[in-house]
């Protein structure tokens, strides 16, 4: 990987009164993939939104592929290719025809369209459907299609917002394997996401962000070993008496009280802790009603920097926002 090919300053965008994306900062590193994570209405779909020149830079600085989106957000557009949350397909075009138009769009010479078209669909494993009209393809091929479309100009990054969102558990594993294979190619991949094992399977580099704000940055395994090389998860009949006794001891790092659950982050191995808290608990007389040992994951990580859980169901009112002005 050679330097960052994309940098962002002090990115802000507002909606009226609604401040979607709250002076964020951040860069990518040429060759990786990126994932913004949070919860819909985290300002996600906002901040590519203006990383893609589809929403006006209101205030901060963005460098994509050296291109600055201030002074060139042409340069920027050659540069980048993008697969929407929605299904932007053309119902009354087939698979082909699809990818033929997209290069058309975009001047590409008639017989390296021919060729990049076919390379796309034998990629994506829509050979056979290449004759067939997108109206009848199935969601997770009209997705594998649209991603053969996002890289017909053969982008320096490649843009995904939500990419699996709505398809099987099969068919996302899919995706992702399509993803790392054109990751290693050579294409940038920034994607958003609220899926925590798709953040966590897939990037090199994560940001969560939550509320418009970049909360932390770091690689999957940096940020879930902030939380310690192990979690103990105890549910008592005096939680906050346990938690007093217990974020006192050795080895511990912080005690929470999450879903009448006292979640321990300690240093070093939690099996030789364990029985160590339950004897201390058990000396100040305090019933343990259950007990479980386990690695910190990314949902712990997210509850551990925002506070609460990511709820799928929020209201994303920027990506709303941003449909109602086209």
């Amino acid at each position: 990987m050679n330097g960052n090919i994309i940098t962002v300053e002090h990115l802000s965008h507002a909606y009226g009164d609604l401040q979607a994306v709250r002076n964020i900062s951040f860069t990518v590193k040429k060759g990786e993939i990126f994932s913004f994570l949070g919860p819909n209405g985290a300002g996600k779909s906002t901040a590519i939104s203006v990383l893609i020149t589809l929403l006006s830079l209101q205030q901060g600085t963005v460098t994509i592929a050296g291109y600055d989106l201030k002074e060139n957000p042409n340069g920027i557009r050659r540069s980048i290719g993008i697969v929407f949350q929605e299904i932007t397909l053309d119902r009354d075009m087939n698979v082909r025809e699809t990818l033929e138009f997209h290069g058309r769009l975009y001047n590409i010479p008639h017989d390296e369209r021919k060729k990049r078209t076919q390379n796309l669909l034998e990629l994506v494993e829509l050979e056979d459907k290449a004759d067939v009209l997108t109206r009848h393809l199935s969601g997770g091929m009209k997705r594998r299609l649209e991603i053969a479309r996002g890289l017909m100009t053969r982008p320096e990054v490649l843009f995904l917002d939500e990419p699996t969102i709505g398809l099987d558990p099969q068919t996302r594993m899919r995706v992702w394997e399509y993803l790392e294979e054109v990751n290693r190619a050579g294409t940038t991949i920034f994607l958003t996401t609220h899926y925590m094992d798709e953040a966590d399977h897939l990037s090199d580099e994560i940001a969560i962000i939550d509320h418009g704000k970049i909360i932390v940055t770091g690689t999957p395994d940096t940020l879930k070993n902030t939380l310690g090389e192990d979690l103990i998860v105890i549910a008592s009949d005096q939680n906050e008496r346990a938690a007093e006794i217990l974020s006192v001891m050795d080895g511990v790092k912080e005690v929470t009280i999450r879903n009448d659950e006292l979640l321990i982050m300690v240093t070093g191995d939690g099996s030789v802790h364990l029985p160590v808290f339950i004897q201390e608990l058990s000396r100040h007389e305090i019933q343990i009603n259950s007990v479980n040992l386990k690695k910190p994951s990314m949902d712990d990580v997210f509850l551990h920097y925002t506070g609460r859980g990511l709820r799928a169901e929020e209201t994303d009112n920027g990506t709303k926002e941003q449909k109602r002005r086209g």
